[in-house]
């Protein structure tokens, strides 16, 4: 059933995002509908109710309850049932004047998605969503500091939050319907095919000879991987599973490799062309609106400065582990296959080098994300048919669908519960007044704001998806930066990096605690080993929204010239070689912190044998 599911509800996204036949809601419905009936199927109630039959029995109940909840947007939409309609309006025509009926079907939708965020991705989630609901009831009671309202009733809150087209059926649903789930099938139609070994033997051929290759190969494949799922902990999981061995082999700790493997695959969601689900997000809500290759092009550079401060980590830690071990520190040392790396399989290579080529041709083209990458998908079937080695068979390509329709679930509980949120937001007008906290503090200290919104980025993003922290982010403060005078798209970038960077920030960090798992290492050792090779990433959002040159923007918004753009490159790259140096304590030598040595120590008369006259005169040179 879950295969059959998963199917359907690709073939159904794919369908209806190319070639639309239904209206945005019933399509939103439909897509809910299948990711919630999943979520059930797939995660119980609990781990030790697994089996239990009266487990089993609720699960069904409430994935029955989806699709007649779900089912009865669809029909309450579409003209085709019109004969259905209450009063003989449809239900977004009732606005205002919906009936008992549909404020029932709607408390039952939103205490199913509750649940099955519950289940798919923890309880943080649907407990923010409960306490944005009590504030819109509640709103009438609160101190000044709390931002009161005058309050809305039960109705008036289900009306906005799950009936209408802003809560769960609004911008973050249909993000994950348009976008974000077509590109989890184009991640999982290329591990089918191969790509996954590919890169990593790829990466093994490349710095089989360099100093510190094991963990070299970690944050190549990592970033190539990361780049493709756009999820730091199943990208953890997934190239983990090879790296962490290969690096545990190589001489590092587990806490080590575990951290280097969480660090590289939290900065997978940060490199183009795939990007994470935010890069989507930031499509319907950065104003004034820009493109996807905007995007694209603004996340190149802070890109390759995170990676290249993470190579620059491994290689300087690595080349301190071999002076203190003796050893060259290259996988030669430790693998007898290293001198001769397997051959890579060229066909494997061709399906992923076409598909990445032909995604950024589509793009450049000027077709739309969405069309892009199913006309990739379409790529990666043809490649992949020339050798038997690649070639996605009938049970490989159902077994790619049911794997990203896995995949989708916890991004689809989690759009619908934040639609729940977002719903409260416009209700009770919150989003615009939560700007006047922040507002007094940016006037005296732009940097001062900033640090408050990091803060509030990793403190939130400790509890969700880094998608749905930079959701609510920009929804409550996106337009605060602005304002500011920081440019609108750098904003929304800064946003974007903490809350991707909450995946490897303790106490709880998702991709590290993924990593402990794989290296069996000590969750908490395995986090603060993740956040030290990440600490270049806490100082880039700074850095480009005071120098925006290095998203290729001026400070106006428009393009930034060559010169601008190479400069403040540069000068950042210096930077970061540097403060990898630090963190590493390695350059061509173990970085000392004992207090130096005087140049010339006392001079004694022995130095001197011939000038025994002037010892009486030389004074021993000063500290």
């Amino acid at each position: 059933m879950v295969t059959a599911l998963g199917t359907l509800l690709c073939a159904f996204t794919l369908s209806e995002v190319n070639y639309p036949r239904l209206s945005p809601q019933s399509q939103l419905a439909i897509f809910a509908m299948l990711g919630i009936v999943l979520c059930f199927l797939t995660n119980p109630l609990a781990r030790r109710f697994q089996s239990h039959p009266l487990s089993r029995a609720g699960d069904s109940l409430l994935a029955f309850l989806a699709v007649l909840t779900c089912g009865y947007f669809v029909v309450q939409t579409e003209p085709t049932f019109s004969g259905f309609w209450i009063n003989g309006q449809s239900l977004g025509n009732r606005a205002g004047s919906e009936t008992t009926l549909d404020f029932a079907v709607g408390g039952v939708l939103a205490l199913l998605v509750l649940e099955a965020t519950r289940r798919s991705i923890g309880i943080a989630l649907p407990l923010l969503a409960l306490l944005f609901a009590a504030f819109s009831l509640y709103g009438n009671s609160l101190p000044d500091w709390l931002l009161p309202h005058r309050g809305y009733t039960i109705e008036r809150t289900v009306s906005q939050a799950v009936l209408q087209g802003q809560g769960i059926f609004g911008v973050a649903l249909n993000v994950m319907f348009t976008y974000v789930f077509l590109f989890v099938i184009f991640g999982a139609f290329l591990k089918e095919t191969g790509a996954i070994g590919f890169i990593i033997d790829f990466a093994k051929r490349l710095f089989s000879r360099s100093v510190g290759g094991a963990a070299k190969v970690s944050v190549l494949s990592s970033g190539l991987m990361g780049s493709l799922s756009g999820s730091a902990v199943a990208n953890t999981v997934t190239t983990g599973t090879f790296t962490i061995p290969m690096m545990r082999a190589s001489g590092y700790s587990a806490p080590m490799a575990g951290g280097i493997e969480a660090a590289a695959s939290s900065g997978g969601a940060l490199v183009p062309p795939v990007m994470g689900a935010a890069a989507y997000m930031m499509l319907e809500i950065v104003s004034p609106p820009v493109t996807y290759l905007q995007i694209v092009q603004a996340a190149l550079l802070p890109a390759i400065l995170f990676y290249f401060s993470l190579f620059l980590i491994v290689h300087f830690h690595s080349k301190r582990l071999a002076s203190l071990a003796g050893t060259t520190g290259t996988l030669a040392d430790f693998e007898s296959g290293a001198a001769a790396p397997a051959k890579l399989n060229p066909y494997a290579g061709l399906v992923f080098g076409g598909a990445f080529a032909s995604l950024l041709g589509f793009l450049f083209a000027g077709f739309s994300p969405f069309r892009a990458v199913s006309l990739s998908l379409v790529v990666i079937i043809v490649l992949s048919s020339l050798h038997h080695s690649t070639r996605l068979k009938f049970g490989a390509l159902l077994g790619a669908m049911r794997d990203s329709a896995r995949d989708v679930i916890p991004l689809v509980c989690a759009a619908a519960c934040v639609g729940i949120i977002i719903g409260v937001v416009t209700l009770t007008g919150v989003g615009t007044r939560f700007p006047s906290l922040i507002l007094p503090i940016a006037q005296d200290s732009l940097f001062l704001a900033l640090l408050l919104i990091m803060f509030t980025s990793i403190i939130l993003g400790m509890g969700l998806p880094s998608v749905v922290c930079y959701l609510l982010l920009a929804t409550l403060i996106g337009d605060v930066l602005g304002d500011l005078g920081v440019v609108p798209l750098a904003g929304h970038m800064f946003i974007f990096y903490f809350g991707m960077l909450s995946m490897v920030t303790p106490p709880v960090a998702l991709a590290a605690f993924a990593a402990s798992s794989v290296a069996g290492s000590p969750v908490m050792a395995t986090a603060f080993a993740a956040f030290r090779f990440s600490l270049v990433g806490f100082f880039l959002p700074f850095m480009f929204v005071f120098r925006p040159e290095l998203l290729m923007l001026a400070h106006d918004g428009s393009p930034a010239g060559f010169i601008h753009i190479a400069q403040a490159f540069g000068i950042a790259a210096v930077g970061v070689a540097a403060f990898a140096i630090g963190i590493a304590g390695h350059y061509f030598h173990p970085v000392s912190t004992a207090r130096p040595q005087p140049v010339l120590p006392c001079i004694r008369p022995a130095a001197f044998p011939r000038q025994h006259h002037l010892v009486g005169r030389l004074r021993p040179a000063s500290p």
